[in-house]
């Protein structure tokens, strides 16, 4: 019996992916548990395994096509008996498609009879050969490569400022990221804290130690997730999430750092941060950085952390209030480090500042306790003896 291979869901938020590309291609014989394709979620490109074993006799969903949802056919595995049975039905299958019965989704149908496009010219470029939206688009700029209708002249739009949009299909991750946002902002009650933290000892500190052989290169973020992980220590209330069953109070402090990538911001994770000196984690963090933007994140690199830190100061923002991540119950935005004017003793003054707002879960966490964590967090990153264990 034919086995369908089916889109897996790779990581809890997963809905749908897309096979960027096929390892095994049809007519290839495929063991169980082989790799035969790589594919992109919502977070990263992953590897998928057989669920069966025969020969790959159908490939439905085609590498670079549309996303697949979750638990739909993407590929057929074959034995023996369904191959022949195959190469008999091959027969009708190349002849073209009848005038009853056109493969083609229904909002092809609607664009093609709009520009007056014949279908039956037309090759599909979606599973099983349906014509896609896409394929009457082509075919209307007279494409050498798929358009074979005929075009009606299109009248000259009346508007050019709306006829000038150009319209970027929807990444899986950045359907994710607003999938995520808008269930945090309208199910969280967000409240938000902020204070100025004081830079001057912390920076001396980081350039004579970025002198020295072993230093490395440390960035004030690698201080930032530091100092985050011993506050948490001290203040493990702030480490949790809300259910609708109980509180979860995490027993790791496991940190999600926000990262830029060309599809939107993912939160690889610094496990075990309050167990880790400055170097480790200034080295994991470049590693998983890279990783990140090449969409290489292995699951356990980006999913679960108990807090966040979104850091926007190197782009000059001198203040924000970040989006709290679910399940998780808060997350420090940090702003920019920069020269502001103090009063010491009387006296006007010099210091670098830099503001840092806490964004927390009100079902979880008190006004007062994340009061106590700000201020935990101001005073360990102003003492550098602090930050060491």
């Amino acid at each position: 019996m034919p086995i369908s291979i089916l889109m897996p869901a790779l990581s809890p938020t997963m809905r749908e992916g897309k096979v960027v590309r096929w390892l095994k291609q049809e007519g290839d014989r495929v063991k169980r548990g082989e790799v035969i394709a790589e594919v992109e979620t919502d977070k990263a490109i992953l590897e998928i395994e057989a669920t069966g074993e025969g020969t790959l006799g159908k490939i439905i969903a085609p590498a670079g096509g549309a996303c697949v949802e979750v638990d739909q056919p993407i590929a057929i595995l074959f034995d023996a008996r369904d191959l022949a049975g195959q190469a008999v039905g091959a027969t009708t299958a190349s002849t073209a498609p009848s005038a009853a019965r056109i493969l083609a989704s229904p909002r092809a149908r609607r664009l093609a009879s709009q520009l007056g496009i014949d279908l039956q010219k037309l090759e599909g470029s979606g599973p099983l050969g349906r014509i896609e939206s896409a394929d009457v688009e082509t075919a209307a700029r007279g494409s050498e490569a798929a358009g074979r209708g005929t075009m009606r002249p299109k009248p000259l739009p009346a508007d050019y400022s709306a006829a000038s949009v150009k319209a970027v299909p929807h990444t899986l991750t950045r359907k994710a990221i607003a999938r995520r946002l808008v269930e945090s902002k309208t199910s969280i009650p967000h409240f938000y804290l902020s204070l100025d933290c004081e830079l001057d000892a912390v920076l001396s500190l980081r350039e004579r130690l970025n002198r020295s052989a072993a230093g490395g290169h440390l960035s004030i973020n690698d201080f930032i997730i530091r100092a985050s992980a011993l506050a948490l220590r001290e203040q493990p209330a702030i480490n949790a999430s809300w259910t609708d069953e109980a509180i979860h109070y995490y027993e790791h402090v496991d940190i999600a750092v926000a990262v830029a990538t060309a599809d939107g911001l993912i939160t690889p994770i610094v496990r075990d941060a309050d167990l880790k000196n400055l170097a480790t984690i200034s080295h994991e963090m470049e590693e998983l950085t890279l990783r990140a933007r090449d969409k290489k994140l292995r699951p356990e690199e980006f999913q679960g952390g108990g807090f966040t830190i979104s850091n926007l100061g190197m782009y000059g923002i001198k203040q924000f209030e970040a989006i709290i991540n679910p399940p998780q119950a808060a997350v420090l935005a940090v702003g920019k480090a920069e020269p502001r004017a103090v009063v010491r003793g009387g006296m006007l003054a010099s210091a670098v500042l830099m503001t840092c707002t806490l964004s927390c879960d009100h079902r979880v966490i008190d006004g007062t306790t994340a009061a106590q964590f700000l201020g935990n967090f101001q005073k360990i990153l102003e003492d550098p003896r602090r930050i060491f264990p």
